[in-house]
Protein backbone atom coordinates (compact mmCIF):
# COMPACT_ATOMS: atom_id res chain seq x y z
CA UNK A 1 0.00 0.00 0.00
CA UNK A 2 1.32 3.39 -0.96
CA UNK A 3 1.50 6.19 1.60
CA UNK A 4 -0.55 9.15 0.34
CA UNK A 5 -0.21 12.63 1.83
CA UNK A 6 -3.29 14.81 1.73
CA UNK A 7 -2.71 18.41 0.69
CA UNK A 8 -6.00 19.40 2.29
CA UNK A 9 -8.36 17.58 4.66
CA UNK A 10 -11.57 16.25 3.11
CA UNK A 11 -14.77 18.30 3.27
CA UNK A 12 -16.32 15.78 5.65
CA UNK A 13 -16.93 15.96 9.38
CA UNK A 14 -16.87 12.54 10.96
CA UNK A 15 -18.86 11.54 14.02
CA UNK A 16 -15.59 11.59 15.98
CA UNK A 17 -15.02 15.18 14.79
CA UNK A 18 -18.53 16.11 15.91
CA UNK A 19 -17.91 14.73 19.40
CA UNK A 20 -14.68 16.71 19.60
CA UNK A 21 -16.45 19.91 18.50
CA UNK A 22 -19.24 19.31 21.01
CA UNK A 23 -16.69 18.74 23.79
CA UNK A 24 -14.87 21.97 22.93
CA UNK A 25 -18.09 23.98 22.97
CA UNK A 26 -19.33 22.35 26.19
CA UNK A 27 -16.01 22.82 27.95
CA UNK A 28 -15.71 26.52 27.09
CA UNK A 29 -19.34 27.30 27.91
CA UNK A 30 -19.22 25.42 31.22
CA UNK A 31 -15.92 27.06 32.15
CA UNK A 32 -17.29 30.51 31.33
CA UNK A 33 -20.38 29.93 33.48
CA UNK A 34 -18.37 28.59 36.43
CA UNK A 35 -15.77 31.37 36.41
CA UNK A 36 -18.47 34.05 36.11
CA UNK A 37 -20.34 32.52 39.05
CA UNK A 38 -17.21 32.31 41.23
CA UNK A 39 -16.14 35.85 40.27
CA UNK A 40 -19.40 37.13 41.74
CA UNK A 41 -18.99 35.16 44.96
CA UNK A 42 -15.33 35.82 45.81
CA UNK A 43 -14.65 38.63 48.29
CA UNK A 44 -11.02 39.23 47.24
CA UNK A 45 -11.15 41.77 44.40
CA UNK A 46 -7.90 40.62 42.78
CA UNK A 47 -9.15 37.03 42.56
CA UNK A 48 -12.51 38.28 41.33
CA UNK A 49 -10.79 40.26 38.54
CA UNK A 50 -8.73 37.22 37.52
CA UNK A 51 -11.84 35.03 37.45
CA UNK A 52 -13.57 37.73 35.40
CA UNK A 53 -10.68 37.63 32.93
CA UNK A 54 -10.97 33.85 32.73
CA UNK A 55 -14.70 34.20 32.08
CA UNK A 56 -14.02 36.64 29.24
CA UNK A 57 -11.40 34.31 27.73
CA UNK A 58 -13.69 31.25 27.76
CA UNK A 59 -16.63 33.27 26.44
CA UNK A 60 -14.45 34.71 23.66
CA UNK A 61 -13.23 31.24 22.69
CA UNK A 62 -16.80 29.92 22.67
CA UNK A 63 -18.02 32.86 20.55
CA UNK A 64 -15.10 32.54 18.13
CA UNK A 65 -15.73 28.83 17.73
CA UNK A 66 -19.43 29.40 17.06
CA UNK A 67 -18.62 32.15 14.53
CA UNK A 68 -16.11 29.86 12.80
CA UNK A 69 -18.67 27.06 12.57
CA UNK A 70 -21.33 29.43 11.24
CA UNK A 71 -18.95 30.79 8.61
CA UNK A 72 -17.83 27.33 7.52
CA UNK A 73 -21.16 25.57 7.44
CA UNK A 74 -21.98 24.21 4.01
CA UNK A 75 -25.26 25.88 3.12
CA UNK A 76 -25.41 24.08 -0.22
CA UNK A 77 -26.28 20.69 1.25
CA UNK A 78 -28.67 18.80 -1.01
Amino acid sequence: MQNVNMKQPPDVVSSKDMYYIQDMLDWNLTSAKITRDFAGKVKDQEISRELGALYEMHKRHYDQFIAFLQNHTNTNVQ
